[in-house]
């Protein structure tokens, strides 16, 4: 940080910065260095070790890409669960499904899901709240590996694999995963933005190839996270639910009756064609 200005280091050779018109909260939680303030552009803004994690002005573009693109490619998902995602956006969106019955958010720091719903409580929109809704305070990896609950959609809404979030990039966590999938199951997980950050997907994609008969990725557009497309992480062992037609999503997306700023079932469709150097990264 340099005066007013937040100054990430995400990647070694190139930074952004944004300015810190009021900080709202800056303190270590134990587990690592949090961050809440304003920027006249991105609205309030979540900072974890450094890194931004969430701004209010654009987090639906990944909250409801991370969420509906698996949600509405199973058709019949009732349990659903979060790996991180404290500040409740993943969840927020989730439980937009009134076909879900219950949502699951494991998160490791509980000072992320405390400070957000206090400081960027329009992220979560009463999410929390909802009777829906079940938190875990805990390891996300611990918890895959030890559960008896099974799952039709999981999302890994992690932060970049270093401190805390290291672990749910790895091949050990990714079968765990799968063994808490229920025939049918979709996996989606943040996977960075692979012109800057190709290894991310890379490594991701061939692991969780080991487990699913289907791994690879669909890409948004995050303006907070820069550098081009961002990838999403997809694995599920039904091959035929990246190829769904437009029709079919538009179906499912008219019965469900939300409402989306970013998602909708052209879009979905189309975030499966990836760019030739992105395909390149997968092969």
């Amino acid at each position: 940080m340099t005066g007013d200005w937040l100054r990430e280091t995400l990647h070694p050779d190139i930074a952004q910065t944004f300015r810190m018109q009021t900080v709202l909260y800056r303190d270590q939680t134990g587990l690592q260095d949090l961050i809440i303030f304003d920027n006249p552009v991105m609205g309030r803004m979540l900072v974890l070790d450094g890194v931004i994690q969430t701004a209010e002005r654009d987090e639906f573009m990944y909250h409801e890409m991370l969420v509906h693109v698996p949600v509405l490619a199973h058709g019949a998902a009732r349990r659903l669960l979060v790996i991180g995602g404290g500040d409740g956006g993943s969840l927020r969106e989730a439980l937009k499904h009134r076909t879900i019955e219950e949502a699951v958010l494991v998160e490791i720091d509980p000072s992320v899901i405390e400070l957000s719903r206090k400081w960027l409580p329009s992220i979560s929109a009463g999410a929390f709240d909802d009777p829906r809704a079940r938190v875990v305070i805990a390891d996300g990896a611990h918890y895959v590996k030890e559960t008896d609950d099974r799952f039709d959609v999981i999302v890994i809404d992690s932060t970049d694999p270093h401190g805390p979030g290291a672990v749910l990039f790895s091949a050990e966590f990714y079968g765990d995963c799968k063994r808490c999938l229920a025939p049918g199951g979709v996996m989606a997980t943040q996977s960075g933005v692979p012109f800057l950050q190709p290894k991310e997907l890379t490594d991701s994609v061939t692991r969780l190839s080991r487990f699913f008969r289907d791994a690879g990725c669909f890409v948004t557009s995050v303006p907070t996270y820069y550098g081009g497309v961002m990838a999403l992480g997809w694995a599920t062992d039904d091959v035929s639910l990246r190829r769904l037609p437009v029709e079919t999503l538009t179906e499912r997306y008219r019965a469900a009756g939300i409402e989306t700023r970013y998602y909708n079932p052209e879009v979905h469709r189309a975030a499966f064609a990836l760019p030739n150097f992105v395909r390149e990264l997968l092969d």
